[in-house]
């Protein structure tokens, strides 16, 4: 043991005082703890430590976190899809092939119809035309022989869009839409989405591209009824897929997006943007390839056929099947192509009853009466008609033609005819309404006196000269209100539109339950005459709403759905309001009252009960109207005529062997029939009026003997010899500024001056239809065109047929529609 004195460890709580010289230990000397060599530095010195992180530094994760979070996220990604590839198996088919029928019943619980027959023929992609696979490969899937079998960019921006607001679109390949036809079913959720993903994946290693485009085309649904191209391009073309063309395949590939709005036979409305998809596909050909550019500026766009429809769609069944599943799916009840598949069971608010009893009025009144093999006129008449429970909105009956088999377009709901005179009520009911007043400010209710003279000009209208027509330009003088509405005296409802506001007027017909889209409802002095083209179910559901005190029900056709009997399908929640005061809409019904105790609609009086309502007749007699109700039930008929073959609006000048059909005469009978015989059994039931101030006292008749109405015709004389003008609802063809008298008929439009004599010719009505109906068989001469295609009066045609019970418009006045003669 050395001698030499050892280093003394400091004690605790030591420290170095005075900074070491270099190379020096605690003592000076070397080999000092913590110098190099020293035993105490056996390693690397230590680094300071890193300061903390303070403030909003601390909100940011470092670089470690991002690139773990990173990994891991990846790896349970990639993880993911593995395990769903490896549990997500090719189920069988699904249950496509046995389809279920649907079932339609009446209120009662009774079948109405089935319908849902497969109409599906596969056949091989060699059995479909070039053209036609192209077609569908442009509308669908222009990548599709080259891309996977999904589209991640696509998938994305379909869902962005729809999530903004862009519209529900879908970002899935034809393989994916195979998938979910063939496999799957058609439900929006996660998790069918997520087996599509894995299955398409599996489908396209498993299957080729021909192969996948073949199923495709074979379990796609293009429309009435039809699965697979094979049954498509039967049910449009009357061809085979093989030999569909470039256009005909287009149209085809075009229905895939919207397959019965696209339809331009049943919905010839809709054709403009079943054009604009069809230009798309077939500029998607000549872009890939597929189509030369001469053979697409050589194409024209193809016209499909009348649709075949089974025999057990006949009489009202087919009319009302449609009707119910245009119901369901513009209401969002049931997808159109879920519905297409079947299994449900659908009851709706018809009553047999009252459907048996109003097929049964029109049979007796109107349709027995016709003679088509001796009277041409006879083949043009067609019937239409709807029945409003006014309480609850319910429709209780329809009637919309002779044979769904026949006469393929629905009566009851197109808005191609105008509603004349039954138009009127509304202009009044808005007056009361709005507490209008005359222009030399008095009130307007129904002891108010106009000027009932004829061409008298409307005063307080900035549109230019309007000066309506009466009937025969008979002269009224000062006359009430309420006789004016018994006798449809054009000049003063005319005047009234102006002094209510015809943009009141229009929105009162929207409150009561017009469509705010109905044709030519515009606000104008015209108005007040029927210019409008409402279906006979509108102006069920408005006539409803006054006979209801006012208040509106949104009309409903649907009871219940049941799908695969034992799911039931949400229906939309019942919707009334007041939609006009009770005051308005009960002084109303006194007016209307009276036009049925003493005015054009004596025949309603069979009925039985107390009744109101309101005539009209279209312009050259193309359709004449009786909007009437009982405190129980509601129920517009129209009786129009329409060429079977061109679709073109016919005068019915002849018909069932009369001068003419008037609203008073053959729609006011079928309507009392009809009324008297839903009701029977019934308690007869009076109107509660609370009326407005005033209007419980009748003011005395003008005295004129000669404003007697005649023969229950608005026109006041049931001989067309001495009605060479027109009609009551007045013509609207005066030139604004013109200072001479109306338009004399035909001058403007080619056509006759008067209606002819009994079982004559009839007069044109102006052009064609544009979408000519499909024609069929039987005495009907086939069917009309949906939704009636193009009115009479196109290219501004501005005359009126000599004593026509008229309505419908033939050009512009003044910017307004040119207004009808008669009532």
């Amino acid at each position: 043991m050395s001698d030499e004195p050892q280093p003394q460890q400091p004690h605790p709580g030591w420290a170095q005082k005075e900074p070491q010289a270099a190379g020096e230990g605690p003592t000076g000397g070397p080999g000092a703890p913590g110098t190099p060599g020293s035993p105490a530095d056996s390693g690397k010195a230590k680094k300071p430590k890193r300061p903390r992180r303070t403030g909003w530094r601390r909100l940011i994760p470092t670089w470690r976190i991002v690139l773990s979070t990173v990994v891991v996220g990846l790896l349970l990604i990639v993880g993911g899809f593995f395990l769903g590839y490896q549990l997500v198996q090719i189920p069988p088919a699904n249950a496509l092939a046995t389809k279920q029928s649907n079932v339609y019943l009446y209120a009662d619980g009774s079948v109405l119809a089935r319908d849902g027959e497969v109409n599906r023929e596969s056949v091989g992609l060699a059995g479909i035309s070039k053209d036609a696979q192209h077609a569908v490969l442009a509308a669908e899937d222009r990548d599709f022989y080259t891309e996977s079998a999904i589209d991640p960019g696509a998938m994305v921006r379909a869902g962005w869009n729809t999530a903004t607001g862009k519209g529900k679109q879908s970002g899935s390949t034809i393989t994916q839409q195979y998938v979910k036809n063939y496999y799957l079913g058609q439900e929006q959720t996660v998790t069918r989405k997520v087996k599509e993903f894995f299955i398409s994946i599996k489908l396209d290693r498993e299957k080729s591209k021909s192969e996948i485009l073949e199923g495709y085309l074979n379990t796609s649904f293009f429309g009435r009824g039809a699965y697979g191209i094979q049954s498509a391009a039967q049910a449009y073309f009357g061809t085979d897929a093989k030999d569909l063309t470039a256009a005909q395949g287009a149209y085809l590939a075009s229905l895939l997006n919207a397959p019965s709005q696209y339809d331009v036979v049943a919905h010839p409305e809709n054709k403009p943007a079943a054009e604009a998809r069809w230009r798309y596909v077939m500029n998607g050909m000549v872009d890939k390839g597929w189509l030369s550019p001469a053979d697409r500026a050589a194409a024209t766009f193809p016209k499909p056929k009348q649709s075949t429809v089974s025999t057990n769609m006949s009489g009202q069944r087919g009319y009302v099947v449609n009707i119910v599943k245009s119901y369901l799916t513009e209401n969002g009840i049931v997808d159109e192509e879920e519905l297409g598949r079947g299994g449900y069971r659908i009851t709706t608010t018809l009553q047999k009853d009252k459907q048996d009893a109003f097929v049964k009025a029109v049979d007796d009144k109107l349709i027995s009466q016709l003679d088509k093999k001796e009277r041409k006129v006879d083949t043009y008449v067609r019937a239409g008609g709807a029945s409003v429970d006014p309480e609850t909105g319910k429709v209780v009956a329809m009637y919309n033609g002779i044979d769904y088999v026949k006469q393929y377009t629905p009566n009851a709901v197109r808005r191609d005819f105008q509603v004349g005179s039954t138009f009127k009520p509304f202009v009044f009911t808005s007056a009361v309404e709005n507490h209008s007043e005359t222009q030399d400010g008095r009130t307007i209710n129904p002891n108010t006196r106009y000027d009932g003279t004829s061409e008298r000009p409307v005063q307080g209208w900035s549109g230019g000269r309007y000066a309506p027509e009466n009937e025969d330009h008979h002269d009224y003088g000062h006359v009430t209100v309420r006789e004016a509405t018994d006798k449809s005296v054009n000049a003063v409802y005319a005047q009234m539109a102006v002094d209510v506001g015809s943009d009141k007027v229009k929105q009162t017909a929207i409150d009561l339950g017009l469509s705010k889209n109905t044709p030519e409802l515009t606000p104008s002095p015209s108005i007040a005459l029927g210019v409008a083209t409402a279906s006979p179910l509108d102006m069920a559901q408005a006539y409803a709403t006054i006979a209801n005190h006012g208040r509106h029900s949104t009309y409903t056709l649907v009871e219940k759905v049941m799908k695969d009997g034992k799911q039931e399908v949400d229906l939309p929640q019942r919707r009334e309001h007041q939609a006009v005061s009770r005051e308005s809409a009960d002084t109303t019904t006194s007016v209307l009252r009276s036009v049925v105790e003493k005015g054009t609609a004596t025949a309603a009086q069979a009925a039985g009960r107390p009744a109101a309502g309101k005539t009209g007749t279209a312009e050259e007699d193309t359709a004449a109207w009786f909007a009437g109700y009982t405190p129980d039930l509601a129920t517009v008929v129209a009786v129009m005529g329409q060429d079977p073959k061109t679709a073109a609006h016919k005068p019915l000048y002849g018909a069932m062997g009369l001068a003419r059909i008037n609203g008073g005469g053959a729609p006011a009978e079928i309507w009392s029939q009809y009324t008297r015989n839903a009701l029977e059994g019934e308690p007869v039931a009076d109107f509660d009026l609370q009326l407005q101030d005033g209007a419980d006292v009748t003011a005395p008749p003008s005295g004129d003997a000669s404003d007697e109405p005649g023969d229950g015709d608005e026109s006041g004389s049931s001989d067309p010899d001495d009605q060479p003008t027109g009609d009551e609802d007045g013509s609207g063809t005066d030139t604004p500024g013109d200072s001479g008298g109306s338009t004399p008929p035909g001058d403007s439009g080619g056509h006759e001056s008067g209606p002819p004599s009994t079982g004559g010719g009839t007069p044109s009505t102006g052009g064609p239809s544009t979408e000519p109906g499909p024609t069929g068989g039987g005495d009907s001469g086939g069917d009309d065109s949906s939704n009636g295609g193009t009115g009479p009066g196109g290219g501004g045609d501005t005359t009126g047929a000599g004593g026509g019970d008229s309505d419908t418009t033939a050009g512009t006045v003044a910017g307004l529609p040119a207004t009808p003669r008669r009532q």
